[in-house]
This record gives structure tokens, C-alpha cells and sequence, in this order.
């Protein structure tokens, strides 16, 4: 049984999604505070955060800013504007996946089963990997380039594993969707390519440039 905070101010929604969260068999705790969800947060100490975007007082942008000061445990957005400029905002604030309105129980269960899966069974397995002068820790979520210490999200360590297992080779973006979410059914169009870009941009960022190679049609891979 994983702990979930859910932080939705539409009591009917709110009560709804619930009982699916129960239902499913997990534990949840509805926020009663918008002022202070950090708060909230840190007394209930969950495995897993429900964050709708349009909060009173405050935006989910800046509550999510605010949790990841302070935790890593997976961030799940939902919101009925889910167009490509929230999403692309959501995942660089490092939310890990975005649930749009209305919310489908099966889909909402199968969201949370694949962010739970990536941040409490992958993450920390596997051993060092090299490639292109820097080295993939696993252990620890870093990539260590000229040395420097680069932290990496979960979604960022999980694609470069997969792309470093299929070294050369190229891995579809079906096949890479599938590592990421468990499944391609649930996943918003361009969430991969949003997640691949802020990939690349913080390789670049620290000198590891042309590592992630884009082939239409077919998918990405590493040389």
C-alpha cells in the first residue's frame, strides 16, 4: 500500500478519485489547506503526489516547484488544460507525468502504477554504464561528465538505461514509452518527445552534446 497526497479542491472530483485511489488498495489523504500544501506534504510524508494545476491561492506550478525542493517522490499532474505548453511546464518543473481531465479511473490507476514502478522498483538497479566519456550511477540517479556530478530525474535515468542497453541500436518510441509508463495506451502524445528534449537540453547543458541521435519515423538511440 503506497501513500498518496491529493491536492484538488473540487470536492466532488476530489471525493471521487478517492475512492478509486481506495478502491485500487492504496492510502490517500485529501488536502484541506491550499495555503499550505508543502505542509500537508511533509505531515503525511507520501510516496506519491495527485497535484491539480489550477489551485486556489496558489498554482500547482508553484506547489510542485516547492515539493521538489524537498522530496523526489513522483509528481503527478492533472488539469483539464492539457495542451502541449502545460505539459511541456509541468515536466521542466519535474513533474513526472500529466493526467488530463476528466480523469478515467483504469487510466488513473494505470498512471500511478507505472510512476510507482519507476521511482520504488527500477530506480536504483543496474550498474555503471559508460559511454561518450561520462559514466551513468544508477545507484544513486548521476551522471558524472569532466567531474562534474550531473543529478538525473527518474524518467531521464530510466530512458538513458534503455538507450545504453540498446547501445547503436535504435529503440522505437513505442519501446522506450513502454520502459518509461509500462504501457503506451495512457500516454499523452508528445510526453516522450517533451522528456527527450529536457534529456538532451541538460546533456548539452553540461558539454554531452549529440549523444541522443533523433531518427524519424523509427525512434532514438545512442551511438
Amino acid at each position: 500500500m503506497y501513500r498518496i497526497l491529493l491536492a484538488e479542491d473540487d470536492a466532488a472530483l476530489a471525493g471521487a478519485m478517492e475512492k478509486t485511489l481506495l478502491d485500487y488498495g492504496h492510502a490517500v489523504r485529501r488536502v484541506t489547506d491550499f495555503r499550505d500544501v508543502t505542509g500537508e506534504f511533509l505531515a503525511y510524508q507520501p510516496q506519491l503526489v495527485l497535484l491539480d494545476l489550477m489551485l486556489p491561492y496558489y498554482s500547482g506550478y508553484h506547489w510542485c516547484s516547492e515539493l521538489r525542493k524537498r522530496s523526489d517522490v513522483p509528481i503527478l499532474f492533472l488539469s483539464a488544460a492539457s495542451d502541449n505548453m502545460n505539459i511541456v511546464t509541468a515536466i521542466g518543473l519535474g513533474a513526472d507525468d500529466f493526467i488530463p481531465k476528466p480523469v478515467d479511473g483504469m487510466v488513473l490507476n494505470a498512471k500511478i502504477q507505472a510512476a510507482l514502478r519507476r521511482s520504488y522498483e527500477l530506480h536504483g538497479a543496474g550498474q555503471t554504464l559508460r559511454f561518450h566519456g561520462a559514466e551513468l550511477h544508477p545507484g544513486d540517479a548521476s551522471l558524472v561528465y569532466e567531474g562534474r556530478h550531473i543529478e538525473l530525474t527518474k524518467n531521464e535515468l530510466r530512458m538513458l538505461q534503455v538507450l545504453l542497453d540498446n547501445k547503436g541500436r535504435i529503440v522505437s518510441r513505442e519501446d522506450l514509452m513502454r520502459a518509461l509508463w509500462q504501457s503506451d495506451l495512457y500516454v499523452e502524445e508528445n510526453t516522450l518527445t517533451v522528456n527527450v528534449g529536457r534529456l538532451r537540453k541538460k546533456l548539452e547543458e553540461n558539454g554531452l552534446r549529440s549523444v541522443i541521435v533523433t531518427r524519424p519515423g523509427s525512434g532514438y538511440l545512442i551511438p
